[in-house]
């Protein structure tokens, strides 16, 4: 059983407590020892700040001293990755700083900073436990970026994905590919990659050609078509490179033409070369067929004026026959006439 107590206070007590407190708050105004200590310590929190505002402030200028170095000269893809590498390792060193600085102003009140130091490894350690993928990802990232692996605008392949590069994160890439779609890929994911936009490319075209077709006259066809052709196609550095035959069966060969040509540009030359040799091998056929036309009305020409003149010779024939058989008949009729009249007289 519970025995309740109802403490009674006088107004002489209460009175008495009033001025306690009041010479408690006196004292505690009034007590020069804890001004100096706050003093003190005010001086020091306002030092760490200002001094970890400086450290940041230079080392930040180091780091923008060292990405212009480095950037100097570069494309504008570069600029924005080593900008990237730069803002990253900024706030890196601002976190860091940051963090020093409260751990020295929590030290500087008294507070027992092993405890806080264990807990934030403990959190720091679940953390980076559960996520995993997140922390794979941002680490690949950082290192896409600062090793300069491909750059935005690039064209790459990574896996079964090929695209050009919309966007690099510390996270995730951005590609766009040729028909359209986007691909999103975790940086973690990204294992091999291969980037066709550093060095130039090799545009290589194979033509196959009728086995018919005499080899000389077709190589020189094809070197003639594609004369100029770093004129209509920019992205074409020299003029190609024929090579020869590439293969061969009973009905046809194939004759390999190689050109160097921009990154990226492959397709586009490839094509280009392509056109140019299947204008030319239009217009030799059309030659070809044009002469085989008049080579074919020649011949018929020809077979119709021997015709001609086989009929005349052979009408003229006839008439000398003719010619020479009407003189006959009269001295046919005399020597009959002859025999005649001899028989009468005997």
């Amino acid at each position: 059983m519970n025995n309740w107590m109802l403490e009674v206070t006088t107004p002489g007590q209460a009175v008495d407590e009033v001025v306690r407190f009041k010479d408690r708050i006196w004292e505690w105004v009034t007590n020069a020892d804890m001004w100096a200590t706050v003093l003190f310590s005010g001086v020091q929190i306002l030092l760490l700040f200002l001094v970890t505002r400086v450290i940041i402030k230079v080392v930040s200028g180091v780091i923008d001293r060292s990405l212009e170095r480095e950037t100097r000269g570069r494309r504008l893809a570069n600029n924005r990755r080593f900008s990237t590498v730069g803002g990253l390792m900024k706030n890196v060193v601002a976190f860091i700083c940051n963090f020093v600085m409260i751990m020295m102003i929590l030290s500087v009140f008294q507070f027992d900073l092993k405890p806080l130091l264990a807990g934030a490894g403990v959190v720091g350690l679940a953390i980076g436990f559960g996520a995993q993928s997140l922390v794979k990802d941002v680490i690949t990232g950082f290192f896409i970026i600062f090793e300069d692996q491909f750059a935005v605008g690039d064209v790459i392949q990574s896996g079964t994905y090929k695209g050009t590069v919309e966007m690099i994160g510390l996270r995730t890439t951005r590609l766009l590919s040729a028909t359209g779609e986007v691909h999103i890929i975790p940086n973690g994911t990204i294992v091999n990659v291969t980037n066709y936009s550093l060095a130039n490319a090799l545009a290589v075209v194979d033509v196959p050609v009728k086995i018919e077709r005499g080899l000389e006259a077709t190589l020189a066809l094809i070197g003639e078509a594609l004369k100029g052709i770093e004129e209509r196609n920019p992205s074409v550095i020299n003029y190609p490179n024929v090579l020869g035959i590439q293969s061969m069966s009973t009905s046809e060969y194939v004759i390999r033409v190689a050109a160097n040509c921009m990154p990226n540009a492959r397709d586009s030359a490839e094509r280009q070369i392509q056109s140019d040799i299947k204008q030319a091998l239009e217009q030799q056929s059309a030659l070809e067929a044009a002469k085989a036309e008049q080579e074919a009305r020649v011949q018929a020409d020809r077979e119709a004026r021997e015709a001609e003149a086989a009929q005349e010779e052979g009408l003229s024939g006839s008439a000398r026959r003719a010619r020479e058989e009407q003189p006959a008949s009269p001295r046919r009729q005399i020597a009959a006439a002859q025999e005649g009249e001899e028989g009468e007289e005997e």
